[in-house]
This record gives C-alpha cells, sequence and structure tokens, in this order.
C-alpha cells in the first residue's frame, strides 16, 4: 500500500511540474486556448469571451499601465520583487494589513497553471512555476501571455475582450486613459468595472497614468 501511494505520490509530482513545464514550452509560440479559471467559470455559469492578440496587437499603452499598475519592476526582476515583498510584510506588522505583492510573472504563472483561491500548495506551486516561465520565455512574452488571458470582468478574458466589451475598439487602440481603467479595475474585475468606473477605480486610473510618465526605461522590455 505504501509502495502504491508513493508512486502515485511521484506521478502527481511529476504531472505538476513536467505538464507545466511543457506548456511553456508551447506558449512560447502558441496562444494560450484556455486556462483553469476560464473553465472553472464557464462551469459556473458564466460566459467565455476571449480573442488573442500578438504582442503588436496590444496597446504599448496598456502594457506601460500594467506595469505601473502592478509591477513597477517587471522589466527588471527575475520573477519575484523580493523589495516590494519586504514592503508588504512591513506593513502587515506595522497595520495589520496585508496587500498583495505578487508580480506579473506570478500572476501569470498563477493564471496559466492554477486555481482561484488562497493556500499554501496554490503559493507553493506559484513559487515553482514564476522561475520557471522567467527562464523559458522572454519578459515580452511575459507580459502577451499576461494580457490574454487576465480576467477583466466576469466572462471577459484578455486585452482584446476587454477593449470590445468596455470601450467598443480593440486591444491595440486603446487610449493611454482606457488602458489605465483597464488596469485599474485588474486586482478586482469582478466588481469594478472599466466602463462605468467608480470614483475610485477613475482615482486610481489617473494615479497610474501619472505613473507611466515616471518609469522611463523601467518600460524597456515592452518597447514595441
Amino acid at each position: 500500500m505504501f509502495s502504491f501511494l508513493k508512486r502515485c505520490f511521484f506521478w502527481l509530482l511529476m504531472l505538476l511540474i513536467l505538464g507545466p513545464l511543457l506548456l511553456t514550452l508551447v506558449y512560447r509560440y502558441v496562444p494560450v486556448p484556455a486556462t483553469p479559471l476560464m473553465v472553472i467559470r464557464l462551469f459556473e455559469g458564466e460566459g467565455w469571451a476571449k480573442h488573442w492578440q500578438p504582442a503588436a496587437g496590444i496597446s504599448h499603452h496598456l502594457k506601460a499601465s500594467v506595469i505601473a499598475a502592478e509591477d513597477n519592476k517587471f522589466c527588471q526582476h527575475n520573477g519575484f520583487d523580493w523589495e516590494a515583498f519586504a514592503d508588504v510584510l512591513g506593513e502587515f506588522q506595522h497595520q495589520g494589513k496585508l496587500r498583495g505583492g505578487s508580480t506579473i510573472s506570478m500572476q501569470t504563472a498563477k493564471n496559466l497553471y492554477l486555481w482561484p483561491g488562497r493556500s499554501f500548495i496554490r503559493k507553493g506551486l506559484e513559487a515553482v512555476y514564476t522561475p520557471m516561465l522567467e527562464l523559458i520565455l522572454p519578459k515580452s512574452r511575459v507580459m502577451t501571455l499576461y494580457l490574454n488571458i487576465a480576467e477583466f470582468g466576469p466572462g471577459i478574458y484578455g486585452a482584446e475582450a476587454a477593449a470590445q466589451a468596455y470601450f467598443n475598439t480593440s486591444a491595440a487602440n486603446l487610449s493611454r486613459h482606457q488602458a489605465a481603467l483597464l488596469a485599474a479595475v485588474l486586482p478586482n474585475p469582478r466588481v469594478y468595472d472599466a466602463s462605468q468606473p467608480s470614483t475610485y477605480v477613475q482615482g486610481r486610473a489617473r494615479t497610474i497614468q501619472r505613473r507611466t510618465h515616471q518609469l522611463g526605461t523601467l518600460l524597456k522590455c515592452i518597447a514595441n
């Protein structure tokens, strides 16, 4: 019995490691057809609006906006921003509030291969998959994957579907303000609405627009 369980554990481990490894090699060149979150939401009764776009088909304004909003050092780090983690820990120790400290690379790994929710198992797998992505994919590809699979609203996945749903335009033609609004809703896309932004979302979008002007060379890895 113990030997059987040991073999099962071994093959489960291989599946959890080798599966994402092989898929990451494929996704370097091939669009992502689906993610666990998309499938889960579909079974929950939500729609599935998703239209893949290559890097050139996504506005530079949106790429810059998500970096300004989510991960200023995206072009510099190797998947983990240890200084940001330290800041998050410091805030938790002094204020008792724990905010998100995930990088875009970590969010991409989570969105590609994992399920929604919080658990030590999921965070552990995310910590394995993140450097895997960074080793196999160039930064520009990580950004392309992220912006094609991110949830922007109930049943709305990726920049193209979001641009069409909220602004009746394409991801390539998003304005600076529209891009900032989309980036502003990413932390909670099931509550915030880019087309009818709350006062909070509008304020966050203005802050994001200001930050994009200050990033300079921090955007070099997403230059079209």
